[in-house]
């Protein structure tokens, strides 16, 4: 299983999403694709505003202020 993270540089919260999305890796099996969204223009338009994203299977599972919680119980499904 793959789970997408979309973040930037320099980003405080995305900072600590990270960090607390590897914390829910612990309990589950999957892999963080880290995608810097100013490398890519429609990318960068479409998250800007909702950095960090965690998406999997196409689907944001949340964003902004993340929690374990929120993102345990999307990846447990």
């Amino acid at each position: 299983m793959k789970v997408t993270f979309y973040s930037r540089p320099n980003c405080a919260l995305c900072e600590e999403g990270l960090i607390l999305l590897k914390l829910v890796q612990e309990d589950v099996n999957f892999d963080i694709e880290i995608i810097n969204i100013e490398e890519d223009d429609k990318i960068h338009e479409k998250y800007m505003l909702m950095i960090p994203v965690v998406e999997w299977d196409g689907k944001i599972i949340q964003y902004g202020q993340l929690d374990y919680v929120t993102l345990y119980d999307a990846l447990c499904e």
